[in-house]
C-alpha cells in the first residue's frame, strides 16, 4: 500500500529500535522523506542486512547507525555525542526500541505466553530494562541535547495494550498449547500515555514536544489462525500494512503536527473503539 510521504527536509532524527519491523520500515521512509537518520539498534549482527535495506542511502551522509545498549547511561551517551558529531543536532528522536511477546513467525521461539499467576518475574525485570529504564535514559540523554538547541520533538511508541487489556481470545488458536499475551508487555507499555503526557507539559515552554503513536496489528508473516482471528476482532477486518504505520510517524516527526503536544496518536484499525 503506498503511502504518502510529508517533507522532512533538513531534520535529524534519532530512531531506537531501528532494526526491528516497525524501525525497518520507518528508516526508508525518514531517508526518502529528506531526512538525516540516526539508527540505534543493540543488534550487530544486522547491520549489513540494515546497509542493504537502505540502498542508495549514503553511510555517514545520510544515515549513521549506532549500534547501542540504551538501558546503559554511557551507550546512550555516545550515541547522542556520535550523533552531533556527524549531523550536529537532534530534531527528533522516536523511542521505537521494546521488547514484545510477538505471535509472528519470527517470535513464536521465543515466545513466553505463561499465565499471570505463573509470570516469571525475572522476565518482567528484563522488559521493565529496556520499555521503561531504557526509554527513559535514551529521552534523558537526548533532552539535554534538544535543551542546547532550544527547540525537539519526542514522539514515544505506545501501544493499544497501553489504552485498553488484551482480548485474550485473539491468541486462542484451538490447539491444546494454550497461549496468552503476557503481562510485562502491558504492564510496561501501559506508562508511556502518561509519561508523554509528562514529558510535554514539563518541556512545552522548552519548545520541545513530546507525543505518543499507539500502533496495533502489524502483518508480519503470522499464522493463518492468529490472521483470522484477528480479522473477527477488528472492526477494519484486516492486519496493518506495515507502510501504514509510516505516515502518521512522519506526521508527527514534521512541521505539520507543531501544534500537538501531549496527545497519543491511535493508529489500530478501530481496535479501542469498541
Amino acid at each position: 500500500m503506498k503511502q504518502t510521504r510529508i517533507p522532512l527536509d533538513n531534520k535529524v532524527i534519532l530512531l531506537t529500535g531501528a532494526f526491528g519491523l516497525i524501525g525497518k520500515t520507518l528508516s526508508k521512509a525518514i531517508l526518502e522523506s529528506g531526512a538525516k537518520l540516526v539508527l540505534c539498534d543493540h543488534n550487530a549482527s544486522k547491520i549489513e542486512d540494515m546497509r542493504e535495506h537502505l540502498l542508495p542511502f549514503r553511510e555517514g551522509a545520510d544515515y549513521l547507525i549506532c549500534i547501542t545498549d540504551i538501558t546503559s547511561s554511557s551507550a546512550c551517551a555516545k550515541c547522542v555525542d556520535d550523533a552531533v558529531g556527524a549531523f550536529d543536532h537532534i530534531d527528533v528522536l522516536i523511542n521505537n526500541a521494546a521488547i514484545d511477546a510477538k505471535f509472528d513467525a519470527q517470535s513464536n521461539d521465543v515466545l513466553n505466553a505463561t499465565r499471570f499467576e505463573n509470570f516469571p518475574i525475572e522476565q518482567l525485570d528484563r522488559s521493565y530494562e529496556v520499555n521503561i529504564k531504557g526509554l527513559i535514559l535514551i529521552t534523558q540523554t537526548v533532552v539535554r541535547q534538544m535543551l542546547k538547541q532550544q527547540n525537539g520533538n519526542i514522539i514515544n511508541v505506545a501501544s493499544t495494550y497501553s489504552l485498553v487489556a488484551p482480548n485474550q481470545s485473539l491468541y486462542d488458536f484451538g490447539s491444546e498449547e494454550i497461549h496468552y499475551k503476557p503481562v510485562d508487555y502491558v504492564a510496561t507499555k501501559s506508562m508511556i500515555p502518561n509519561l508523554t503526557r509528562y514529558l510535554a507539559t514539563f518541556y512545552a515552554k522548552d519548545n520541545i514536544r513530546c507525543n505518543a503513536i499507539a500502533p496495533h496489528g502489524i502483518f508480519n508473516h503470522h499464522s493463518e489462525s492468529f490472521v483470522v482471528n484477528f480479522e473477527k476482532l477488528s472492526p477494519m477486518g484486516r492486519m496493518a500494512g506495515r507502510d501504514e504505520m509510516t505516515g502518521p510517524f512522519l506526521f508527527l516527526a514534521s512541521d505539520a503536527s507543531s501544534y500537538m503536544t501531549g496527545s497519543v496518536l491511535t493508529v489500530d484499525g478501530g481496535w479501542t473503539a469498541w
